[in-house]
């Protein structure tokens, strides 16, 4: 699957949440652009922390034009993450409401197998990327008059 598109956002909200693959905990990585609401980037890490967030937070940056980009973070390990790759982070638990409720629509889209896959990681990151081209390039919103997110 290809990539959203190449992206200059000015507010991104990242987050992770807990996943169990094969009865083993992993953290699905998520960020999101504020103001379009394309889904930036997902990856899958066995571990969770300020490692896994700053491997995040860079693979985030070989994608995306980030320099002037103002982070909406939990806290969780993330300003440490932000300030080691030199970006600009606050903690905004107002907006950061906002990636919640889509972390929460992520696990209702997936509800039957969220919470355990059957499977690997790498099945996983694929089904998520997968998810990630439906909703960026093809899923209508109510929102935007029943366009996709990369039409508008």
């Amino acid at each position: 699957m290809p990539d959203p598109p190449r992206a200059k956002p000015s507010r991104v909200a990242v987050d992770e949440t807990a996943v169990k693959i094969n009865s083993n905990w992993s953290w699905v990585y998520a960020a999101i652009d504020l103001d379009s609401w394309l889904i930036l980037d997902v990856a899958v890490f066995g571990r969770q922390g300020t490692d896994s967030a700053a491997a995040f937070l860079h693979r985030l940056t070989e994608k995306h034009d980030l320099a002037d980009t103002v982070f909406l973070v939990d806290g969780y390990g993330y300003l440490t993450a932000l300030s080691r790759l030199g970006l600009n982070g606050q903690l905004d638990y107002v907006e950061r409401n906002l990636i919640e409720k889509w972390f929460h629509t992520l696990k209702t889209r997936v509800d039957r197998f969220h919470n355990s896959w059957v499977s690997s990681q790498a099945s996983v990151r694929s089904w998520l990327e997968q998810f990630i081209q439906y909703y960026n390039t093809q899923r209508l919103h109510q929102s935007l008059n029943e366009q996709t997110l990369t039409e508008v």
